[in-house]
């Protein structure tokens, strides 16, 4: 994944506790791999190295074909297999380092001069099988800056004079006016100064609701402190404008705008390597130089031993192919590659080893809202009548007669539901709607005039004042995290209705699941106000819920709980949680309602949009981590076994390879292991 998947691009991170470990771009096996088959051509390389092994060893059975026919099979494997492993291993050495690399590079040539072909071959397929499909699963995660910068317009219209010219976005500077028309991505941060509309913050703030934006009054703010305005007169750049005429002062240069920041948030936290990837790569930093000494020295043992140079040189090729960590080498891609394919099978996309290996740590879970812990659009949630004349069905039919002239997003979710809900029952006709932006509307239903609007409304229209138990039944609803409107006929209020971004059905059952698996604590992060939070927090089982913030503070959030819990995921589908997904541990995104940016920045995605495979997921990674632990004792103890046996000539080549090859099968079976997980 990581999501991104020790698979994050270039920059350098910025450690924070609970950061993903930081490694710079260029770092350890930071190679180019293309070639003649382009990006993929080093994962090719390996395919037709194993393939040609295969013929090879074939027909080394096949009587009347001479062993010159398998021979010249094995040396275009090895030129296969070897390219890259012998490029990487002369780059190592010319940054004065030694890596497995070189190590596999030099006993594949071992083998060689002992004659053990297939033996060198095998041993550089199988590594450089793991390398590809390594480089393979980082190249996918360099998308994410591309997809956050795509979200923002290239040009905008700015005012000048009486007119206006289409210019870069490079180009505005704090003060400019630009103008935004109906249903286009604005261009930039900035202060509404002329015109009223709903503007989907979504992409950066994650709220579920479009916002009513109208024009701060004049002379009320400094173009220095917009921060400081209430969010009805802001807007950022990267969001979309509803259906009417905007002009907006810019408050931000484009390098400086929330987009940028979000940009700059997910590539501070964009290279990371496994923590295997890490152990092994502190082992052969020692292990390799170590050996090389070691074979050195044995090829001139005969001049402290006595026997021939011949005998020497035999058993520094025994100790060099015995100590070669072919099974380290696979133990951990073989497990990722049995593990990420499971989860395929189940609908979850892993991006890599780091992520699986630290799913599986995790004691702790952020979540975001809006469509990831509910269904992520305004749903009608309550039909609730104040007169004892009206009924529900009567009073449904009002609101959508009424609610069909306007064309704000809360109005189309009242009158999809209500239509449903009424199924093929005649409308009356509403006509002459009045607008009021922010507060609700007014139309003429025969001889009535129906308002619909939240509280503010009626404060401000007449004398004809909604009485205090109305008032607090309003009151209560909201508190209940559902958006409110009463509706008046004439002088009588009739009723109210409410919609409300309502729960996933399996949000419930998923969250017990994961404290079943031992997850501790799952805290929700959403810019939905905190009483809209805490209401989905109480029907879905959510540990604690923190409403009302912006991108910048869900990073502060999951750095917070990271210090707390030492591994925190941050499971999001927006842009807004593109960020924080990239600054936790694990990034997880819902799949299908994900955005771009939110798949490519996190770790791992469920594909089928159910956040019921959350559990699964983290079970299989578990289950992952175990095996992984297994694969390296194998494989560290098998080397650790054989080298003290090859120096003392106890063992030679042939059981050297015996034992080699025996405890990478038992690696790669173990592996597979994998595939047959079926969750608790």
């Amino acid at each position: 994944m990581k999501w991104n998947s020790s698979h994050k691009a270039a920059g350098q991170h910025v450690h924070q506790p609970g950061d993903k470990h930081a490694h710079a771009a260029g770092d350890g096996h930071n190679h180019t791999h293309g070639g003649i088959f382009g990006k993929n051509t080093e994962l090719i390389f390996s395919l037709i190295c194993g393939g040609l092994i295969g013929i090879g060893f074939g027909l080394s059975f096949i009587d009347g074909i001479p062993p010159l026919v398998s021979m010249i099979f094995y040396i275009t494997a090895y030129f296969f297999g070897g390219y890259f492993t012998a490029k990487e291993a002369a780059q190592t050495i010319a940054r004065g380092g030694f890596e497995i690399d070189f190590l596999m590079f030099v006993a594949a040539i071992g083998a060689a001069i002992l004659g053990s072909w297939v033996e060198g071959a095998l041993l550089l397929f199988l590594f450089s099988l793991g390398h590809a499909l390594e480089h393979f699963a980082m190249e996918k995660a360099r998308k994410s800056i591309a997809a956050l910068t795509e979200l923002a317009p290239k040009t905008a219209l700015r005012k000048d004079g009486n007119g206006t010219n289409e210019v870069p976005i490079e180009a505005l500077r704090k003060g400019d006016v630009i103008v935004v028309r109906p249903n286009t991505k604005i261009a930039a941060d900035g202060v509404v100064v002329k015109g009223s509309s709903s503007v989907n913050q979504a992409p950066i703030t994650g709220e579920s609701i479009p916002v009513d934006k109208e024009p701060a009054p004049e002379g009320s703010f400094k173009i220095e402190e917009t921060g400081k305005l209430d969010d009805k007169y802001r807007v950022f750049a990267g969001t979309i404008n509803g259906n009417d005429l905007l002009e907006i002062q810019v408050s931000k240069e484009a390098s400086d705008s929330t987009l940028s920041r979000l940009v700059q948030l997910v590539n501070e936290a964009q290279t990371q390597k496994s923590p295997t990837q890490q152990f092994t790569d502190r082992f052969e930093r020692f292990f390799v130089p170590a050996v090389l000494i070691l074979v050195v020295l044995l090829c001139f043992a005969f001049l402290v031993v006595d026997e021939t140079f011949s005998t020497s040189f035999y058993r520094a090729m025994s100790v060099l192919v015995a100590a070669s960590p072919c099974a380290l080498a696979i133990s951990t891609p073989s497990a990722v590659l049995s593990g990420v394919a499971r989860a395929a099978r189940a609908g979850v996309l892993i991006k890599g080893g780091r992520p699986l290996e630290d799913l599986g740590s995790l004691t702790a879970i952020a979540f975001d809202k809006t469509g990831t812990l509910t269904e992520g659009k305004p749903k009608l949630t309550k039909i609730m009548p104040l007169k004892t004349d009206v009924t529900e069905v009567q009073l449904l039919k009002i609101v959508v007669a009424v609610e069909t002239l306007s064309d704000h997003p809360i109005a189309k979710a009242i009158v999809r539901d209500g239509k449903e809900k009424l199924g093929g029952e005649d409308l009356p006709a509403a006509h002459d709607m009045e607008a009021v932006l922010g507060k609700g509307i007014k139309a003429a239903l025969g001889n009535d005039a129906i308002f619909a609007g939240n509280l503010a409304l009626f404060e401000s229209l007449d004398e004809s004042k909604p009485s205090a138990e109305i008032v607090a039944v309003v009151r209560k609803a909201e508190q209940e995290g559902h958006t409110t409107m009463l509706i008046r006929r004439n002088q009588e209020y009739i009723g109210m209705i409410a919609v409300m971004d309502t729960p996933r059905a399996e949000a419930k059952g998923a969250l017990e699941a994961l404290q079943r698996e031992g997850i501790r604590k799952m805290i929700m992060l959403t810019g939905d106000n905190q009483a809209v939070a805490e209401a989905i927090a109480a029907q879905t089982g959510i540990t604690e819920a923190r409403g009302g913030l912006l991108p910048e503070q869900k990073v502060e959030a999951v750095t917070q709980l990271a210090q707390q819990e030492g591994k925190v995921a941050m499971v999001g589908d927006g842009v807004n949680d593109a960020p924080a997904m990239a600054r936790s541990t694990v990034g997880i995104a819902m799949g299908a309602a994900g955005s771009d940016v939110a798949l490519e920045t996190a770790d791992i995605a469920l594909m089928g949009d159910k956040l019921s495979l959350l559990p699964f997921a983290i079970g299989l990674s578990r289950h992952a981590k175990k095996i992984i632990q297994q694969n390296l004792i194998v494989s560290l103890g098998m080397v650790a076994i054989l080298i003290p046996l090859t120096i003392l000539g106890i063992a030679t080549i042939g059981p050297a390879v015996v034992a080699h090859e025996g405890s990478t099968l038992i690696v790669v079976f173990n592996a597979l292991r994998l595939l047959a997980y079926q969750g608790k």
